[in-house]
């Protein structure tokens, strides 16, 4: 990367990658959604309904270190919402049951 003036320039795809990385403050709702999102992502493997999270990532568009550091570290800013969609669409996960922990994980 090159410099200018002691500031390092970014291409667009750098920045973009380096701000969503950054630890983020999310409310705890959004905590306890991510919480049951990966409780549902191993869930749908055990179930077989996903090969696995590779293959679900690459399936998803879901870059896999994201999903993998978010895992780990639930402050980083990597989750989307978006991420729970194929889920509720494609493995029966019940939307109400993500959104709210209200119901059971499957329809």
């Amino acid at each position: 990367m090159g410099r200018d003036s002691g500031r390092e320039i970014f291409c667009h795809k750098t920045w973009k990658s380096y701000q969503m990385s950054r630890t983020r403050k999310y409310n705890p709702d959004t905590f306890a959604i991510m919480d049951r999102y990966f409780i549902a992502v191993e869930a749908c493997v055990k179930a077989k309904l996903l090969k696995n999270v590779t293959a679900y990532c690459a399936a998803t568009g879901i870059e896999k270190n994201h999903f993998y550091i978010q895992r780990k570290d639930r402050t980083r800013g990597y989750f989307e919402v978006g991420w729970v969609t194929p889920l509720i669409r494609d493995c029966g996960i019940s939307a109400s049951w993500i959104l709210t922990g209200v119901g059971t994980m499957f329809d």
